[in-house]
């Protein structure tokens, strides 16, 4: 059975636990019942409670120790409660710590405004050094995982709740810098997607029209998005961005810099707060973010014109 993000980087991590010793799982208030790494090793499983910034803060003296700590929480309090930790522990330091946060966008749903999280990756790219994740699928998410504890480098790793995608690239021991699900004809229009949502819209959105090319993107951060749209950009001219993020700070305004001679538009969350509950869905139709918005933006990429020669806009 395939396992969604969370639970996918939960298994994974304890099986890599079995084999180094210094790998430490820490939590707020989120492991529950049954967690995996609690069972197999309650030496080093900590759970820290409703206090982010001070997880965050013991995990940079952990990693000092010679540790590889792992923590997680919800991702609107590891990037914006415990912010001032991060800056300091992953961007200052550079401590060797992987921060994982499930619950990103909206997939928090019926839990309403505190729990969502459309501006982690605004918070997270304006931290040097940092490498930034958002798998999609259980083979991604052990893929970034593995790659997380061989690096020793700081992490952010984005996942959503429970749902449970195959990934694109199934068989790597690393998850690549650009997956072609699909590429487009010369002038077409390439559908970029960002993390688990924007990458379930997007192969829908291709399924829905066939020609349109796809290009499947794991990590965010500016020295790995910089490589990728150097790959981008050598195929096509026109992309739309699908990410479960409002469109300031995210990839696609990200994209749109480092690709200046394409066009670039992002279908993404709006600038509205949604107020009332529902399902994953529901919510983020709430915020804009539907197969027919970006249908609609693929259709406006589609009939943009000729480009001028040496000016990409992002465009909402």
């Amino acid at each position: 059975m395939t396992l969604s993000g969370r639970d996918a980087y939960r298994d994974e991590l304890t099986g890599l636990a079995a084999e180094d010793d210094t790998i430490l799982c820490l939590e707020a208030d989120l492991g529950g019942k049954g967690h995996p790494f609690q069972a197999a090793h309650p030496d080093r499983f900590f759970n820290l409670g409703i206090a982010e910034g001070a997880m965050v803060d013991m995990a940079a003296g952990l990693a000092a120790g010679g540790y590889k700590p792992f923590v997680s929480t919800f991702a609107p309090f590891a990037a914006l409660r415990a912010a001032e930790s991060l800056k300091l522990t992953l961007g200052y330091l550079n401590a060797g710590v992987t921060v994982v946060a499930p619950y990103a966008g909206v997939s928090g749903a019926w839990f309403g405004t505190t729990h969502h999280c459309l501006e982690d990756l605004a918070v997270l790219r304006s931290i040097p050094g940092v490498v930034i994740a958002a798998p999609y699928g259980e083979a991604e998410m052990r893929a970034v995982v593995r790659e997380a504890v061989r690096s020793g480098r700081p992490h952010y790793i984005r996942t959503g709740r429970n749902a449970q995608y195959r990934s694109l690239d199934r068989e790597g021991e690393r998850a690549p810098l650009v997956t072609w699900e699909s590429r487009a004809e010369p002038g077409e229009v390439c559908l970029v997607s960002v993390g688990e949502e924007g990458t379930r819209l997007a192969l829908a959105a291709r399924e829905a029209r066939p020609g349109t090319g796809h290009a499947h993107l794991v990590y965010l951060d500016h020295p790995n998005l910089a490589r990728a749209a150097a790959e981008l950009s050598r195929h096509h001219r026109r992309f739309v961005v699908v990410e479960e993020h409002r469109a300031q700070g995210g990839a696609a305004e990200a994209l749109a810099l480092l690709m200046p001679g394409c066009e670039v538009t992002a279908a993404s969350a709006d600038l509205t707060w949604p107020s009332t509950g529902g399902d994953h869905e529901e919510v983020m139709a709430a915020v804009g973010l539907t197969l027919p918005a970006v249908l609609a933006a693929v259709a406006r990429a589609g009939g943009a014109g000729r480009l001028p020669a040496a000016a990409g806009a992002c465009v909402r």
